[in-house]
């Protein structure tokens, strides 16, 4: 399973890294990869891992007001 990272036109650069850092454990390096990818085609995959792994990422990204999916 894949945790999905969309672009939007609300957050900054630097929200989203922060983000990606806190909920997901991303290096700093990391996260800022996967929120450029995120801006330049749309969409990223920022983690993969289980269900039972994901959703609780999924669910506060969600409540930081970015866009996120599991697929």
């Amino acid at each position: 399973m894949e945790l999905i990272l969309f672009n939007d036109d609300v957050n900054s650069f630097d929200y989203v890294i922060d983000s990606l850092i806190e909920v997901c454990g991303h290096a700093p390096e990391q996260a800022e990869q996967c929120t450029l990818v995120a801006h330049l085609k749309g969409k990223c995959g920022v983690k993969t891992g289980t269900l039972d792994e994901l959703s609780p990422m999924n669910n506060a990204l969600n409540s930081r007001g970015l866009s996120t999916v599991l697929a």
